[in-house]
């Protein structure tokens, strides 16, 4: 009985997942500028491939914004047919990574910034998919689609069309925070399941003028890199994109792992296998032409919100991508874009830790503004950029707040005696202004004892500034005695 629920609960969650990932699939492959079918056989690929692999049993995979901008410049320099060279080739060095247990070092990962990261990709989510709600394009970067806003507002009010689409969309997230109310239907059927269902018959009923879902057959794009294609590998330019996709699909999908693993109670991610598993996938869709591919945290956590156990569902999503596009595309046809934008809308918005922020923000500030800063950068520049300005901000905190110094000073009355000065704690260049300072305030006319015994550390940059002071201390005729 137990694993009949489990495989309800993985096979209702591979159904939500699925209708996640098609818009996904098909809007990063036309933003890379090559096909929108190739975009659903890296979907295929990551649930069927890498969904069976061991690493992370939540987490599901397929093509991903952050890859966009190199993709496309990719493919524009050398090429369709070369894609599947430099995404073989990322594959293969990703599994090797993974051989060489390089994935563990992706632990040490801020708890500020994965929150940081989820909320810039919710934000970057919400701001493409409002256009998608209307049936409009949307301008491309996060940025843009910001500034697109207003033009957008006055073009949707003007159109019944967009107003229908609106509609729609809307309805889907109305269904979305409210279906989970009804407990006893919400067992059964998931919100968004039940939220598209109900989105698609209001628009085959009404004969609503929206856009649908389209796609044709898989087979005639599947484009396998031919020798001239590997032949380009050897050239340093295709060795410095092949290592940048590597490198990139591997933190964007070890990154997710992180934020994946905060959002269940199962098994959590094993971060070499886990990469091994990425390569693979990777290795694969090289093979096949298709676009690279990392794990995607807007499927990854529909996945956990629509709860689902273990692998199965994310398996089960490719299953139910492969026989819908390759075998029936044309029964994607009647599901509205608005509706599934509405479901990635609502997925965003859910990424945004509105509630937690209040109470990070008065008991551990420097938190908060490392959080608040890595969804900023994610939103103006890019998910991977994003996620290293937050990692350098978290390190530049800690390294302050664990470089604690302090200045035990004694002046005696009798003036024959000397100042005695004594350094406790963490002496880094990040606190010599303050060292500085104190020093520079003692009185010119007095010795002084400097006792270094209480450091833990003294980097150079605070060696070599001591050494100065003593130096300038000891040319006014006043002896500077050094404790270590």
């Amino acid at each position: 009985m137990k694993r009949f629920t489990s495989f309800r609960a993985d096979f209702t969650a591979s159904l939500v997942v699925f209708l996640v990932a098609v818009p996904l699939c098909v809007g990063v492959a036309v933003a890379s500028g090559v096909p929108a079918e190739l975009g659903l056989v890296t979907g295929v690929v990551g649930g069927l491939l890498t969904g069976l692999l061991p690493g992370s049993s939540l987490q599901v995979s397929g093509p991903a914004a952050g890859l966009t901008v190199l993709v496309f410049e990719a493919v524009k320099e050398y090429g369709l047919g070369t894609l599947g060279a430099l995404v073989l080739a990322a594959g293969v060095l990703q599994l090797a990574m993974g051989a060489l247990k390089l994935g563990r070092w992706f632990r040490a990962i801020s708890v500020a910034v994965v929150q940081g990261m989820l909320a810039g990709i919710g934000l970057v989510l919400i701001a493409g998919q409002l256009y998608a709600l209307t049936d409009a394009k949307a301008p491309g970067s996060g940025l843009a689609n910001i500034g697109g806003f207003p033009g957008l507002v006055t073009s949707t009010v003007g159109s019944p069309d967009a107003l229908a689409a609106l509609a729609i969309g809307a309805g889907t997230i109305a269904v979305l925070v409210l279906w989970p109310r009804w407990r006893a239907a919400a067992r059964v059927l998931p919100a968004p399941l039940a939220a598209v269902a109900l989105a698609t018959t209001a628009v085959w009923a009404l004969d609503m003028p929206v856009a649908r879902v389209q796609v044709s057959g898989l087979l005639d794009a599947i484009q396998p890199p031919g020798l001239d294609d590997l032949g380009r590998l050897g050239s340093f330019g295709v060795l410095g994109t092949v290592l940048a996709f590597a490198l990139i699909a591997s933190a964007e999908s070890l990154f997710s792992a992180a934020a994946v693993d905060r959002l269940h109670d199962g098994p959590k991610t094993d971060y070499d296998k886990e990469l091994m598993a990425q390569g693979a996938g990777n290795a694969v869709c090289g093979v096949l032409g298709a676009l690279p591919m990392t794990a995607v945290i807007v499927r990854s956590a529909a996945n956990v919100q629509a709860g689902a156990k273990t692998k199965a569902s994310r398996v089960l999503h490719g299953v139910w991508l492969l026989v819908f596009a390759a075998a029936f595309p044309a029964a994607l046809g009647v599901v509205p874009v608005a509706a599934l934008a509405g479901v990635l809308v609502h997925a965003g918005c859910k990424l945004i830790p509105v509630r937690a922020l209040g109470p990070l923000w008065r008991e551990h500030r420097g938190e908060a503004v490392v959080l608040l800063a890595t969804a900023i950068a994610i939103v103006t520049v890019n998910m991977f950029e994003g996620v290293l300005i937050g990692l350098l901000m978290a390190v530049a905190k800690t390294a302050w707040e664990t470089s604690h110094v302090h200045l035990e000073i004694q002046t005696p009355e009798d003036t024959t005696e000397p100042v005695q000065v004594r350094a406790v704690g963490n002496a880094t260049f990040l606190r010599l202004p303050k060292i500085l300072d104190q020093l520079e305030s003692l009185p010119a006319d007095r010795d002084v004892e400097l006792d270094l015994s209480g450091l833990r550390h003294l980097d150079h940059a605070c060696e070599a500034a001591l050494n100065n002071w003593t130096e300038q201390h000891r040319r006014s005729a006043r002896e500077v005695e050094l404790v270590s």
